[in-house]
């Protein structure tokens, strides 16, 4: 049994010292559709309204949309409603005991490990193996994940442990790092947001020779008991997707965990686009002509409760 939300995700631009007279920009807002995740509803405005807009399936089949307002404007506004329904996916048992070395897509010389046929869309998983825009790979994050990916060890073990280790070893500090923040950087402060511990987490996976991608979406949060649910509480999020190839009996597995919260995840994150890193899927992106001297943004996000059924 699943959870269903609403979702509303209000992104608002205001800018001081003079309109802004174009607007062109990106945008990854809507729910991926999924084995564990279902949209039933799906819409977003954009105010002033865009003279042009289209949308698209990206590399990685992610729904992004294009949009270019031509209105003088001094505030822009883009709101995504979104109902869906989300499930609990676990991983399959025998990936829980197996050795980590099996999941390698390539060792530690970087030889590449023989492609395995029988995995499903597995040769997908090679794009999220190498270092991206955003993403590095360097000597400190495979130090940092050798104390986790000791030889043999349990797969499921291993991944468990370095995500107790980002959690536990490092700070959630708001506003410490930007979106051009990189791995080492955050690996030298230990501290960060949930963007920074998703491509932390990353960079050791892929440093160990296992795919791993980054993952936007939502987190529904729970009040404390006894305290109403604050409206605009929740947050858009990030986790991590390793890729856990195929046997003869079964496909391979993407499976998602959140280092932020110290879990993996479940019904209360709602997955809306993955990528290399936070580059490919950020929720909002662009660039503006005006004469405004000073500009600002404030992200508004909601997950409500529905009713099952």
């Amino acid at each position: 049994m699943g959870r269903r939300y609403r979702i509303t995700h209000v992104t608002t631009y205001s800018y001081t010292g003079g309109d802004v007279t174009g607007s062109l920009g990106t945008f990854h807002l809507r729910p991926r559709n999924l084995p564990w995740q279902q949209v039933t509803e799906h819409n977003v405005t954009v105010s002033p309204q865009a003279a042009q807009r289209a949308t698209r399936v990206d590399l990685y089949g992610n729904s992004c949309t294009n949009f270019h307002v031509v209105e003088p404007h001094a505030e822009l506004v883009i709101t995504a409603v979104t109902d869906c329904e989300v499930s609990t996916v676990e991983p399959p048992p025998d990936a829980m005991i197996r050795p980590w070395e099996e999941f390698r897509l390539r060792r530690g010389d970087d030889v590449e490990v023989e492609a395995r046929p029988d995995d499903d869309h597995g040769w997908e998983a090679y794009d999220f193996l190498l270092a991206s825009p955003r993403i590095s790979l360097p000597a400190e994050a495979h130090t940092y994940a050798a104390t986790s990916f000791t030889p043999g060890r349990p797969a499921g073990e291993a991944l468990i442990d370095l995500l107790h280790r980002i959690h536990d070893e490092f700070e959630y500090e708001s506003g410490s790092t930007t979106v051009t923040t990189s791995v080492e950087e955050v690996l030298t402060a230990r501290h960060g947001v949930c963007q920074d511990f998703a491509q932390v987490m990353i960079s050791c996976l892929r440093t160990q020779g296992m795919a791993a991608r980054y993952v936007s979406g939502y987190l529904a949060t729970v009040p404390p008991p006894g305290r109403p649910r604050l409206v605009g509480a929740d947050a858009s999020h990030a986790w991590v997707a390793v890729w856990l190839p195929g046997t003869t009996d079964r496909p391979g597995f993407w499976w998602h965990l959140d280092p932020t919260n110290d879990r993996p995840c479940d019904e209360s994150h709602a997955t809306v686009a993955w990528g290399r890193d936070y580059g490919d899927v950020a929720p909002v992106r662009g660039i503006i002509w005006t004469t405004s001297s000073k500009s600002s943004m404030k992200v508004s996000v909601d997950m409500a409760p529905l009713p099952l059924g």
